[in-house]
């Protein structure tokens, strides 16, 4: 029986990642650098900064735990920038992103991997969890609540001292080396309610929690991303911090920082306020008629 890794099957040698992993923005200044060291980048890391805004100290405890070889678990409502901080952790620390967006049909065998039919012979494909401990990197399980119980099983022995992960089908026992890092997250806003993480399984991770960044943070942002002048990035901001209240009025979820971003791009490109926004924020985060109008009477009133 011939065996070969999913990359190899799908034409990437091993170390090399896939465009679909690299997220890229601005020059990178120093390959795998942190704490104003140099770190030699593993193969496929992104070469290009993925823009992060800091609000506290999370890269800090992010990389002391990647030193400590710990597991992180973020905490945070949708759009907040949970995944953008871990495409700019892993291009600070010179390390491949392997990203997975977990949901209810996710098992086993779509993190760890599976025996394929091609041709005449069987070939065993390495899921994303498998490669990132078999050459190193991050790999970070979106959303992991949506997936099934006993998928995220699979992740205690490879989340505690042990590091390991064990490829049932192969029989192997696969030690992650010091260069992987898994990560995981969730919004606990919403998913509580139905689903939520066991004791047992948080307690192997170091937690972050994230949320929307204060005003000038959060207009700095979107000034960044899209362009748009400060003055009416500033105005759209507002809006959209006074849409957030209407989760009190039954708006199931609050328009993140990436809806903000969305709207002032559209306005850079030319749309009005109102039409780029009802767009990028209004319609995307409710169908109900009576909210819908008081989201447009907070943009009548903004703009």
């Amino acid at each position: 029986m011939n065996m070969h890794s999913e990359r190899e099957a799908r034409g990437f040698p091993r170390g090399q990642a896939s465009e679909s992993e690299h997220v890229e923005d601005s020059p990178r200044q120093a390959a795998g650098s942190f704490n104003g060291k140099d770190a030699p980048a593993i193969a496929g890391a992104a070469l290009k900064e993925p823009y992060y805004r800091p609000v506290g100290r999370e890269a800090e405890v992010f990389e002391a735990a990647y030193r400590a070889r710990m597991a992180v678990l973020l905490k945070g409502p949708t759009g907040c920038g949970k995944t953008r901080f871990v495409a700019h952790m892993a291009w600070r620390l010179g390390l491949p992103l392997h990203t997975v967006a977990c949901h209810d049909d996710l098992t086993s065998s779509d993190l760890v991997g599976r025996y394929l039919i091609k041709g005449r012979e069987t070939v065993w494909a390495d899921g994303p969890l498998t490669t990132a401990v078999r050459e190193g990197g991050v790999c970070y399980l979106d959303e992991v609540v949506e997936a099934r119980k006993d998928t995220t099983v699979i992740l205690h022995p490879l989340s505690d001292d042990r590091r390991i992960l064990l490829v049932e089908k192969t029989g192997e026992e696969l030690h992650a080396p010091d260069s992987f890092m898994l990560v995981i997250s969730y919004n606990p806003g919403y998913q509580h309610i139905l689903k939520d993480l066991k004791p047992s399984t948080r307690q192997r991770f170091v937690s972050l929690d994230f949320d929307y960044p204060p005003e000038d943070v959060e207009a700095e942002i979107v000034v960044r991303e899209s362009g748009l002048d400060a003055a009416v990035a500033g105005r759209l901001v507002r809006a959209g911090r006074r849409m957030r209240r209407l989760v009190d009025s039954g708006l199931e979820s609050a328009p993140g920082t990436r809806l903000l971003v969305h709207a002032a791009a559209l306005m850079k490109e030319g749309l009005g306020p109102q039409e780029a926004c009802e767009a990028a924020i209004v319609r995307p985060v409710t169908d109900d008629a009576d909210l819908h109008k008081a989201m447009m009477d907070i943009l009548n009133a903004t703009f």
